[in-house]
């Protein structure tokens, strides 16, 4: 007998992106609110809650507390930016087991408050963190990392840094639409070229912004969804894997999509051909063009070429993507994508979308992204949703 389906029914986006007077838990509650109030629901409904490293304290139980939850599962699942959508894969399968009827999933951050660094800086490891004395002392940047990836997937490939710009610009014509995006401004490929470089691949517009903010997403059973008058968007496939060093022998131009897509289009029973619409964890244009490539659609090396062809601006490319403006444009609370990408895919099916970015008749869309970095403990989640 087929297990009952999760339903997303409330979806909710901090539409601060700069927070210098609230907390991270204030951020967090606020989200919550939100999300409660777009499904109408209340807190009291809620009786599973999920909960990433970005939760105020040692484990989501403080911030369960804090907003006072009567609860019969807790989730502190942490694999960086993709949490929240292995989340929404945990959250199903306790709603199916019955483990839980209402599930609450949260995201805050104020790393822009708090004078968090571009990329630039070497990463802060625990001295505890296994991989830690083999990578400290070549002090690793983030930005540092993604160039090498673009870099060699130039070297293998022929992809151009032209080619790259064109997601920058997929995001910027997206983003002017948008009211609360951090960057409204349309650019051109020349301006991303001509912006300064960070690191040899990366300019400063193939990276993605730094915002506060966050947001929060509601599941339930489908008796539940049914009973709220809310468009019903059915979670129908999930996928997540772990994509680690493999003891250094890393392949720079793969990422955990190759798993996690494949899972997610397995159970959903669709293919890449049959998505509508695609929310892509893009804190960096490259990473965009390899998980396009990952997820299949695209063949492997041909990402810069689907990308400079248009493919990705709605109403104009065979993939509408990231139509809120994405990491690159729009928001990035707490440095992590996973719920924005689920929350626009959601828009997206409901039809609530900005109208200029609407994609017609929107009944798949894909939300998927990876955790931490590639090549050092990485991790990748997707989630095919469907309207009913």
């Amino acid at each position: 007998m087929d297990l009952p389906s999760a339903y997303v029914t409330g979806a909710f986006e901090h539409p601060t992106r700069h927070a210098p007077d609230k907390s991270i838990a204030q951020l967090h509650a606020e989200c919550a609110l939100g999300a409660l109030a777009d499904a109408g629901l209340s807190l009291g409904d809620i009786d599973g809650y999920f909960c990433a490293g970005d939760t105020p304290g040692a484990s989501p139980l403080y911030m369960a507390d804090y907003l006072n939850l009567k609860l019969r599962w807790l989730d502190g699942t942490e694999s960086g930016g993709c949490s929240y959508l292995m989340h929404v894969a945990h959250a199903a399968a306790a709603i199916a087991a019955r483990q839980c009827d209402v599930a609450l999933i949260t995201l805050s951050g104020r790393p822009r408050s708090e004078g968090q660094a571009t990329g630039t800086a070497p990463r802060a490891g625990s001295s505890s963190q296994a991989d830690e004395p083999f990578e400290t002392p070549y002090r690793p940047t983030i930005a540092g990392m993604y160039g090498m990836f673009a870099k060699r997937h130039m070297h293998e490939f022929g992809t151009t840094a032209e080619q790259l710009a064109w997601v920058k610009v997929s995001a910027s014509r997206h983003a002017q639409h948008n009211p609360n995006a951090l960057l409204r401004t349309v650019v051109t490929v020349e301006d991303v070229l001509a912006s300064p470089v960070v690191c040899d691949g990366i300019r400063r517009l193939d990276c993605c912004v730094i915002t506060d903010g966050g947001g929060a997403a509601i599941l339930t059973r489908p008796e539940i969804a049914r009973s709220l008058k809310r468009p019903l968007v059915r979670v129908a496939g999930t996928g997540h894997t772990m994509h680690t060093q493999n003891g250094g022998y890393i392949d720079a131009v793969r990422t955990g999509a190759t798993a996690s897509g494949a899972a997610a289009f397995a159970e959903a029973g669709v293919t890449p051909q049959d998505i509508r619409y695609a929310s892509i964890y893009d804190n960096f244009t490259i990473m965009v063009v390899m998980q396009l490539e990952d997820l299949g659609f695209c063949p492997k090396g041909q990402g810069g070429r689907f990308v400079a062809e248009g493919n990705l601006i709605s109403g104009v490319g065979r993939l509408p993507w990231n139509t809120d403006g994405g990491g690159l444009c729009n928001n990035h609370p707490a440095n992590r994508g996973g719920m924005t990408k689920l929350i626009e895919a959601v828009r997206q099916l409901r039809g609530e979308a900005h109208p200029a970015v609407q994609v017609k008749n929107c009944d798949i869309a894909l939300a998927a992204g990876p955790g931490r970095v590639v090549g050092s403990g990485h991790g990748h989640a997707t989630v095919v949703l469907v309207r009913e």
